[in-house]
């Protein structure tokens, strides 16, 4: 039933393994860590590669890894039983070894691993054959039921009289007892019926005279002289209402935007971000990090003295007792603390929860002392956590794969996809100043045939371009070009033309914007996913807001999902990153750049915080962390 188990330590050594076919189980087993102990997703102890899957325990105390893998299409029950058996004999037998670091020794496991594995084996298997065994006739229920009980006899149940204590009687009206001030009465209707019960009428006079007599008569209302006389409708003066003496106020070409001969007139303040921006990016600036942790600690230490435990985000701490291995009991309340902390950051609630159950994982079973060291241990925990996830897996220097396309002469391409709004044009523009800033020559290729006024969009930000950036100061050579067909055009047609022409005219970036879609609109998905497939872009970037917290990870997981079904291939071409706009509207909730990387696992490749075109910088992931935690 089991292909392959293994043990090995958290510095790769192996410790013991067991291989039941012939087959190769590096690749597998380096994809598990590489893809979930490493970047700590490790919330949940499965994992599928291709036709295997994998499950593993982790044994905190002496950083072992437990791992078992077996084939997909299998439903082993037993596989959680088995894990947590081979990880409590392994220890109980191997302790003295392992505390004392004799972790490169020969252990001889084969028998007791053969062993446990055969009694869960058949344990199981005699649970599942007890519950498929059926049941006698003389066992069930319908053997007792006897003929006379099944026959209903409705005369009985007609004759059958009611309860002792249930009869139907009269209610006898209660004594009234004689107060010394009686409150003064309304006469009541008497009733004409013999046994001393009120009829309906009776009953609705009664009421009528009880509630009805008291009414509240409006008060009149001082009349005003002018009460009498009707206003009239009186006009809306409108400031600058468009006569010949606003032209001059309304008039925003002189100085400042576009002329009629279709050139752009620059601010000084624009004039000065030229020359800025040369080589990488700058990262997003932050506090001073150790300064803020110094007066938290000191803040938390008061706090701690004066009422004997911490607030805020670890506060609950201080109900774990020291020198005690931690169970998942006791990381319980913590963790729902830290969910409600990562949540109001703007973290989805789904990520909220993996997250806090990576953090678990790594923390169960650990021998922990004093309140302040299991506060630092837990905080440090989630920290790595989070950091690990936004760090990239893979590189990403746009510069570099530039120039090295440049020498090859072909143009290296980016695709930005995102969902409508969110600021796809206004980023392009400012990633296309900084590879001009750079000495890259750009092409725009204006693939959004669908919204009205996306191509005047970017013809504006290309003349704009081009008069910070003029010719003359380049040898002639005009930096930034727009590569139009109008709209109602196929958008992968336009694009694979702009990257032809950009191959003819030697241009060395071409920059394809695309129209926003929703990630549920399956036509434009579609369009999308053929505009990728046909031109293979070198980088295809997903451009999502910072504002965003669950609705983050539902539109990347159905993007991704969208390009792989609409693809029609085998290795289909998904996002490789991420631009986070509107990131300087968020203060501290930066929860989603934690949201999207977990989604996809792929980096945050720059961030927009500003209108400007300098306003993009890199993700610093030690500062998103501390805005996260803090």
């Amino acid at each position: 039933m089991l292909d392959f188990f293994t043990i090995f330590s958290k510095g790769g050594i192996v410790l013991w393994y067991f291989q039941g076919t012939s087959q190769l189980f590096t690749a597998p087993v380096n994809s598990l860590i590489r893809s979930v102990i490493l970047q700590e997703r490790s919330g949940s102890n499965q994992f599928t590669h291709e036709a295997l899957t994998l499950k593993y325990k982790l044994d905190n105390e002496f950083e072992l890894v437990f791992v078992v893998a077996y084939q997909k299409i299998l439903q082993l029950s037993y596989v959680d039983k088995f894990l947590d058996t081979i990880q409590l004999e392994f220890r109980n037998k191997y302790k003295d070894d392992l505390q004392n670091g004799a972790i490169s020794g020969s252990f001889d496991f084969r028998a007791d691993f053969d062993r446990i594995l055969f009694d869960i084996e058949q344990e199981t298997r005699k649970q599942t054959q007890k519950g498929r065994v059926m049941k006698t006739f003389e066992e069930s229920d319908k053997s007792r039921k006897t003929v006379k009980s099944m026959i209903e006899n409705k005369k009985e149940d007609n004759n059958k009289k009611p309860a002792k204590g249930k009869e139907n009687k009269p209610v006898k009206a209660a004594p009234v007892q004689s107060s010394p001030k009686p409150a003064p009465t309304v006469p009541m209707a008497t009733s004409n019926l013999s046994n001393g019960e009120l009829d309906e009428e009776t009953i609705r006079q009664n009421l009528v005279k009880k509630f009805g007599a008291k009414k509240k008569t409006p008060k009149a209302e001082p009349k005003s002289p002018d009460s009498g006389k009707k206003k009239g409708k009186v006009g809306t003066k409108w400031e600058m209402g468009g006569t010949s003496k606003d032209l001059e106020t309304l008039d925003f070409n002189k100085g400042t935007g576009d002329n009629m001969n279709g050139q752009v007139n620059v601010k000084d303040e624009e004039l000065q971000q030229v020359g800025t921006m040369g080589g990488e990016l700058k990262n997003i600036e932050t506090d001073s990090e150790s300064e803020e942790e110094e007066e938290e600690e000191v803040t938390q230490t008061a706090s701690t003295k004066k009422s004997g435990g911490g607030k805020g985000m670890f506060g609950m701490f201080k109900n774990l007792v020291g020198s005690k291995m931690l169970s998942h009991e006791d990381l319980q309340p913590v963790l729902e603390k830290m969910k409600e902390h990562l949540v109001s950051k703007n973290v989805a609630s789904d990520i909220a929860q993996k997250l806090c159950d990576s953090v678990a994982v790594k923390l169960e079973g650990k021998t922990l002392g004093t309140f302040s060291s299991i506060s630092t241990t837990v905080k440090t925990a989630l920290n790595e956590s989070c950091l690990q996830i936004l760090r990239p897996r893979r590189r990403v220097d746009i510069l570099r794969d530039a120039m090295e396309a440049k020498q090859n002469r072909r143009p290296y391409c980016i695709t930005f996809c995102g969902v409508n709004g969110v600021g796809k044009s206004t980023n392009l523009a400012k990633i296309c100043f900084w590879l001009v800033e750079n000495g890259f020559r750009v092409m725009i290729a204006a693939c959004d045939t669908f919204r009205a006024g996306a191509v005047e969009q970017l013809r504006t930000h290309t003349r704009k371009l081009n008069a910070l950036h003029p010719p003359e100061k380049h040898a002639g050579q005009q930096m930034v070009q727009l590569y139009e067909k109008g709209y109602g055009k196929d958008a992968a047609g336009i694009a694979m033309e702009a990257i032809n022409f950009a191959r003819d005219c030697h241009i060395d970036v071409v920059l394809v914007d695309t129209a926003g879609r929703m990630q549920d609109n399956e036509p434009l998905m579609r369009a999308l996913a053929k505009l990728i497939k046909v031109n293979q872009p070198d980088l295809v970037l997903f451009v999502g807001e910072a504002l965003v917290g669950n609705e983050a990870v539902d539109q990347l997981t159905k993007f991704n999902q969208a390009l792989a079904d609409h693809s029609n291939m085998t290795n289909p071409r998904l996002i490789d990153g991420i631009i986070l706009s509107k990131f300087d509207t968020i203060d501290d909730k930066v929860g989603a750049a934690i949201s999207m990387t977990y989604t996809t696992g792929q980096p945050i490749v720059f961030v927009g915080t500003g209108q400007t075109y300098t306003d993009l910088r890199n993700l610093n992931a030690k500062a998103v962390v501390h805005a996260l935690l803090k």
